[in-house]
């Protein structure tokens, strides 16, 4: 029983110690946490007190009590003093705000220094490993600590403070003896700290305050056992630090210093441990790029871009995709990092490096995955700064052809492509004085230009400006007349390198996807122009535009009819081009009407040199009939252009006249009638000389007010006239002037609605004595007013007629039914005038 109540008693009195420890180790605890709160507060651009000081002292001693901070309180800690202390401003900035107490400031600056050291040292005690130094040193944004620690160390030996400089080089002295003890331990070597210590000491110095930089080089060549990929790469961002600010933030001396010491650091790692940094190469790029944005004076810019011609002198490749990741559009810090890969030593080969752009520049910007891709993007950009250096004009002129081709096929997959997230900055878009939005394929277009400048070819840049040839370049219906254009000034201006671009364009047209052939296709026929053309084969010339006449693309089948126009042009060539001029004509169906009209105008160069003679008439109006239905195309260029064609194509009709020919132009009659209503003075115009070319072949006496481009509102004698025209002198055709009337009321112009209505509702049909006329326009008359009821007007397209009136309406032809059925049908001629009405409002 006594024994059970000791044992009782001795576990109460250590449970009791050990709540006694907990509660002191917790109070140790909040008083830690309420004294760094303490540090924090204090001011950062100012040292007014030793409260800093006197704070870090005290963490000191409460460290010494057997307290034990986990990895986080730790951390924090060191986070929060080191911030303090490394945030205040240098000591000569200080003594200077306040010189009456110059050297208190100085005294009480080293005190706060002094004890930084002690508390990190204490901290260390606790943990003297290599892990537990990097539990110190990594702090909230968690960097790998050997690197930035040693990089920073090493720029603050060039400091023009000496004390400062001794306490940075005693600083790498003390990180050296830390990664010696951690070999050592490996090896499971015995080691006096101490002793290894000093040795180090003398070893990497004694520091030289005269010249730092030795110091700098002999303490990088010592650390080359502890310095893998990742630690080379901080070190070489760490040094960068030192460029930040400038005089400004550290005065001209400690300014001029510290860029020295930067330098050192930089060329003296990249000369020795080159090969170490090859995977880390991409981080490396970037944050050179990042670093720049805060370097601001010209020499310590040169200073943190000597990273980007050091390593491409060795591995330019891997510099070269790095820097293809650079944000785009190109800001001044990135287009500065791609004209240092050939403006500073060691510069990196220039062929080499315009091939391994061009190379960039043939891949696709859209994988087939759907994937967007920047590099050629950025290829473009990169070749942009570097023709800004005039040396490489030699170099980029060996290439010259087939970058401006890769630039071209560019520029049509770039079309209407958006790559999210790549904005202008603010900043540059004023400027360039460019709207903030970027455009990919604008600045593709932009870079053709330049490399166009570049290599001398002004006048062809002048004249593509004048013609908006740049804008037609970049619009996806329009591209292959801008690069067409681009040709055809190329060979008007005798361009030095016609003859390389021909030749490589060749192998080129059977490559590649649709865009691709497109714009390889479209400058090459222009090349045709060349007298080199009668050296290459017949089948890479006239063979390839004769198939081209079949491709599925409506694009390709226009550009073949244009390199065959131009082949037309020699004389050995003549007949084989004429031979396929059916094939021609007969490619334009069902084409856009831009095409059609293209297409036509230089069909129209064949006619001129063929044998009217010879000439077979159903070519010409099989022309006639594609022409024709564009009249009511929507696009006012377009109807203006194929109702001039028409009326040149209807001159060059020649007798005896075919039917054929007789159908297709009494089609033509309505549809230039009513267009010539639209209210348009340019297509009026055209209207008028093409019915007048029309009349004057097929011998037709209109009446003249005809041709009058007057409105009809309130003119129903003269309509009826033309009308009753009409009537007699192509009885059979009255039929079909209505159906085309019809399809006239489906018109997004109001003005060819109120017309169209107006042609069709005519009484004087009604009573025609003629009793077929009556019953066609009956029918018709019948068939507009269900055709609206059952489709709500305004018809829709495709609406079909029954052509058969006696079937539909189960009538008499007979001359003396027709009162009665007139009769009967009076309402529709009601409801047509309301319907009439209705249009006009």
């Amino acid at each position: 029983m006594s024994v059970t109540h000791g044992a009782w008693v001795e576990n109460a009195l250590s449970l009791q110690k050990s709540q006694d420890v907990l509660d002191a180790e917790e109070e140790r605890k909040t008083t830690m946490k309420k004294m760094t709160k303490q540090i924090q507060e204090e001011p950062l651009d100012s040292l007014l007190s030793s409260a800093r000081q006197q704070v870090m002292e005290t963490l000191t001693q409460l460290s010494h009590s057997q307290l034990v901070l986990g990895m986080r309180e730790r951390s924090e800690l060191v986070n929060t003093c080191v911030k303090s202390v490394l945030s205040l401003p240098s000591v000569q900035a200080m003594q200077e705000k306040d010189e009456d107490k110059a050297e208190a400031r100085q005294t009480l600056y080293r005190q706060t220094l002094d004890a930084l050291q002690t508390l990190l040292n204490a901290l260390f005690v606790e943990d003297p490993t290599p892990a537990g130094l990097k539990s110190i040193l990594e702090m909230s944004s968690g960097f790998p600590a050997l690197g930035l620690l040693l990089g920073r160390l090493i720029i603050r030996i060039g400091d023009p403070d000496e004390e400062i400089g001794r306490e940075a080089l005693d600083g790498i002295t003390i990180l050296y003896t830390i990664l010696e003890l951690q070999k050592r331990a490996r090896d499971k070597e015995e080691t006096n700290k101490e002793e290894l210590y000093e040795s180090n000491k003398r070893f990497l110095g004694p520091y030289n305050p005269v010249s730092p930089c030795q110091n700098i080089l002999r303490v990088i060549a010592e650390f080359g056992d502890f310095l893998g990929p990742q630690q080379v790469k901080d070190l070489l961002l760490a040094a960068l630090e030192g460029l930040k600010g400038g005089s400004e933030a550290w005065g001209k001396d400690s300014g001029e210093m510290m860029q020295l010491a930067s330098e050192v650091t930089l060329s003296s790692v990249l000369e020795r441990y080159r090969h170490r940094a090859l995977e880390v190469i991409p981080e490396i790029m970037q944050g050179i790029y990042v670093h720049l944005s805060h370097i601001q004076e010209p020499r310590a810019r040169e200073v943190a871009l000597l990273p980007v011609s050091l390593l491409a002198s060795s591995f330019m490749t891997e510099v070269v995709v790095a820097l293809l990741m650079c944000p785009l559009p190109l800001d001044s810090n990135g287009a500065e990092m791609w004209r240092q890969l050939i403006l500073r030593k060691p510069s990196c080969d220039v062929r080499d490096l315009l091939d391994l752009l061009l190379t960039s520049l043939k891949e696709k910007p859209v994988t087939k995955k759907g994937r967007a891709s920047v590099v050629p993007l950025a290829a473009a950009s990169g070749l942009c700064e570097l023709l800004s250096v005039k040396s490489c004009m030699g170099r980029v002129r060996r290439i010259y052809p087939q970058l401006l081709l890769a630039l071209l096929i560019q520029v049509h997959y770039h079309i209407g492509l958006n790559l999210p997230g790549r904005v202008v900055s603010h900043k540059d878009a004023k400027k360039d004085g460019q709207p903030s939005g970027f455009v990919p394929v604008r600045w593709v277009v932009k870079v053709v230009k330049i490399l166009l400048l570049k290599m001398g070819c002004s006048y062809e840049a002048t004249f593509l400006e004048d013609q908006g040839g740049w804008e037609l370049m970049g619009q996806a219906e329009n591209h292959h007349r801008g690069v067409s254009l681009l040709a055809r000034a190329m060979v008007h201006y005798s361009c030095q390198e016609l003859c390389r671009i021909l030749y490589l364009l060749i192998p080129l047209l059977e490559r590649g996807d649709e865009k691709h052939k497109i714009t390889a296709t479209a400058f090459f026929v222009e090349l045709l122009q060349m007298e080199e053309v009668r050296r290459i084969p017949e089948e890479y010339s006239l063979g390839r535009m004769a198939e081209g006449l079949s491709h599925r693309d409506p694009i390709m089948k226009v550009l073949s009819i244009r390199g065959l126009v131009i082949l037309s042009r020699r004389t050995e060539k003549t007949t084989k081009v004429q031979a396929l001029l059916p094939s021609m004509v007969k490619g334009l169906k069902s084409l856009d009407g831009l095409l059609v009209v293209e297409a036509v105008n230089n069909i129209k160069v064949i006619f001129k040199g063929q044998d009217r003679k010879l000439m077979d008439s159903s070519v010409y109006v099989e022309m006639l009939q594609i022409l024709l239905p564009h009249f009511s195309d929507s696009r006012e260029d377009v109807r203006s252009s194929c109702i001039n064609l028409y009326g040149k194509m209807v001159r060059k009709l020649r007798w005896p006249r075919t039917p054929a020919m007789e159908e297709q132009l009494i089609s033509t009659l309505v549809p230039l009638l009513l267009t010539m209503q639209e209210g348009n003075a340019q297509v009026s115009q055209k209207c008028v000389k093409t019915l007048f070319h029309c009349s004057c072949f097929m011998t037709w006496e209109l009446p003249k007010r005809a041709y009058s481009r007057k409105p009809w509102d309130n003119q129903q004698q003269m309509v009826a006239k033309i009308c009753k025209y009409l009537v007699d002198t192509h009885r059979d055709s009255a039929f079909m002037f209505l159906s085309q009337s019809l399809e006239y009321t489906k018109s997004s112009r109001a003005s060819l609605r109120k017309s169209s209505v107006m042609f069709i509702a005519l009484e004087n049909l009604r009573h025609d004595p003629e009793a077929s006329v009556c019953i066609y326009a009956a029918q018709a008359q019948d068939n507009i007013l269900a055709s609206c009821w059952r489709n709500s007007w305004p018809l829709p397209h495709g609406d079909s007629w029954v052509c058969d009136p006696a079937t539909t309406h189960r009538w008499s032809p007979s001359c003396e039914n027709l009162p009665t059925s007139h009769q009967r049908r009076s309402w529709i001629m009601q409801a047509l005038g309301s319907l009439k009405m209705s249009l006009k409002q």
